[in-house]
């Protein structure tokens, strides 16, 4: 009887405790993402995250972020390729998980200059009266994002030394590029959409290049997590890559989400969202030689003080991708 009275407890337990026993168990994961158009899609992941709990936070750029998840006050970063060969630089503990999306990169001249689009010839001809002149060109950026260094890379690659022929103008929020441009403060911009499309459409600045002849290529928005949250809470950042997958598979058939969030999420008209989409591209995959590429190119530019090429490769973890996917590392861009 006795034994037949505690097997029923537990039965019962198990049938009206199971919930609460299951709400108890489910991963949380607090996940960081910046503000930008390719960037901010990543604030539907909690809503699509299957098996685990998302608290999804904006920050206004990637540095932000990362320095977030090095405080450990989240778990999970929407950072870029960038970031991460930065952080590997210093020391700091991160792994890459999965791609997101690239792109959203461009440079913007100054209505003043009248540079005709895509004419380097004509941008160092600028360049080098303002050397002659005592009068170098302004040329901004938010320092450390992948709009700075993809700037920085191109510029090398056409012989102009960001360090030494412009003066460079360092804008951390890119919500402020518009301003500076209309108010004359800087001649060039390398601004992250939708803010690069909010600039062009209100006629402040004209499009010049999209950055994209250099190391890094268009490559932009990587995830990233600690080991420690790895070893810790595996299921939780699983659900995190997967439903990114899921989300970039979305993103790719229809954008109709993807322009509502941008609208929601800055307030910036659903014209200006359109328009920023046209250089972005959803992408899970973690690319391995070009993450290498990267990082040579900012020790050549001296953002980082050494060289990381086996940190970068060592710190890449396919496994997430390969159970969201069901692909082998080889065809997620090792």
């Amino acid at each position: 009887m006795r034994t037949s009275l505690r097997l029923g407890l537990v039965v019962m337990a198990a049938m009206f405790g199971g919930g609460d026993l299951a709400i108890a168990q489910t991963a949380k994961i607090k996940l960081g993402y910046a503000k930008c158009a390719h960037c901010l899609p990543m604030s539907l992941i909690p809503g699509m995250a299957k098996g685990v709990e998302v608290e999804a936070t904006g920050f206004n750029s990637g540095n932000d972020v990362l320095t977030a998840l090095i405080s450990k006050s989240i778990d999970v970063a929407q950072v870029t390729y960038l970031h991460y060969v930065t952080a590997l630089d210093k020391g700091f503990d991160v792994v890459a998980v999965s791609g997101q999306i690239n792109g959203g990169s461009e440079c913007l001249s100054s209505t003043k200059l009248n540079l005709p689009p895509d004419d380097w010839t004509a941008f160092k001809a600028i360049v080098a009266k303002g050397k002659s002149d005592g009068q170098l060109l302004k040329v901004a950026a938010s320092r450390g994002n992948a709009q700075d260094i993809h700037m920085r890379g191109a510029f090398l690659k056409q012989g102009v030394d960001p360090n030494k022929d412009v003066q460079f103008i360092n804008i951390p929020n890119p919500s402020d590029h518009l301003a500076a441009l209309q108010r004359g403060e800087v001649d060039m911009i390398c601004s992250v959409e939708p803010f690069a499309s909010q600039i062009r459409l209100a006629g402040a600045g004209k499009h010049f290049v999209l950055p994209y002849d250099q190391a890094a290529g268009n490559l932009t928005n990587l995830i990233v997590t600690r080991s420690d949250v790895i070893a810790s809470q595996r299921a939780g950042v699983q659900g995190v890559v997967s439903a990114v997958v899921e989300l970039d598979n979305k993103l790719i058939a229809d954008k109709t989400p993807w322009i509502d969030v941008i609208n929601k999420l800055t307030g910036l008209d659903k014209n200006v969202a359109t328009e920023a989409l046209k250089n972005a591209s959803p992408d899970p995959a973690i690319h391995r030689s070009q993450t290498l590429a990267i990082a040579a190119m900012m020790r050549d530019l001296k953002y980082i003080s050494k060289d990381v090429s086996a940190e970068a490769e060592k710190n890449m973890d396919y496994s997430f991708l390969g159970q969201a996917t069901g692909k082998a590392k080889n065809d997620l861009g090792y």
